[in-house]
């Protein structure tokens, strides 16, 4: 990020809840160990002895689905461009670019990663408190994805920033995707809302296209983008790429240095 740059609302609503979300996942593990330690069973069915954990991950995550159904000015864009109020049009009328196939493979990804999670549920080889974890680290990844390095973004969607990412809103339906496999109502609580906000989503998509592609919403330019999130991974980028040329000139600089000892 520039000097002297603050960092926008949004990125600091993103840090806290990269923040909080690690430690709910922590939390959960250290109680899922200490019930292994003890032998005892790990299942959704300790919402009724330890109802705090479960009890935050129901308040909170619930409480930002819902929130996820109308428009904000506290939440980023990415998620936002389904609304007609974020809608700038510009002098192209249709997007000239399909996405179709890259949403296609990334939706193939995930359940082939998840149905091998689910059959190893299936066969007993990890309990509902393994998917809950599961279902945790997910939500850390997802701030991850945002705010650092995204996969779906590099390798398969190829868009510029989460401000322009057709699968944006996939987000609480990828996170909560383990618990198809906890037939549960704490289960269904998560399932359902994240179905819901996948189901719309799709057909805002399907049914307003301009509004999802920077050729035909010029709210998705980086001009009028007020989140600057992307500046995150330019940073980590140039880190990574300075950091690297130096362990190259240090290595090299051993190299020649064991050389002129052998000469020697």
């Amino acid at each position: 990020m520039a000097k002297g740059k603050k960092i926008s609302l949004i990125s600091r609503m993103h840090y806290f809840k990269l923040v909080f979300r690690s430690l709910l996942f922590l939390a959960a593990l250290a109680v899922y160990i200490a019930r292994r330690v003890l032998g005892k069973p790990v299942d959704l069915d300790i919402i009724t002895e330890r109802p705090v954990i479960l009890g935050v991950v129901l308040v909170v995550f619930v409480s930002e689905m819902l929130l996820r159904f109308f428009p904000s000015r506290l939440e980023s864009m990415g998620c936002q461009k389904q609304f007609a109020r974020n809608f700038i049009p510009t002098e192209v009328e249709r997007p000239t670019q399909s996405t179709w196939r890259s949403t296609l493979a990334v939706a193939l990804v995930w359940l082939l990663l998840n149905g091998l999670i689910g059959a190893a549920h299936l066969v007993g080889w990890i309990d509902e408190g393994i998917l809950l974890l599961i279902c945790l680290f997910y939500s850390v990844c997802d701030m991850i994805c945002i705010l650092f390095f995204c996969p779906f973004q590099t390798w398969m969607m190829k868009n510029k920033c989460c401000g322009s990412c057709r699968i944006y809103n996939w987000d609480y339906a990828m996170m909560f995707t383990p618990l198809i496999f906890i037939p549960r109502l704490f289960a269904y609580i998560l399932l359902v809302p994240s179905l819901l906000l996948l189901i719309v989503w799709e057909l805002a998509a399907l049914t307003h296209r301009e509004r999802f592609s920077e050729q035909t919403n010029a709210c998705l330019s980086c001009s009028n983008c007020k989140e600057k999130l992307c500046h995150h991974k330019r940073q980590l980028r140039h880190f990574l790429r300075k950091n690297k040329e130096r362990l190259l000139l240090k290595g090299n600089a051993a190299i020649e240095k064991v050389k002129t000892l052998r000469k020697k």
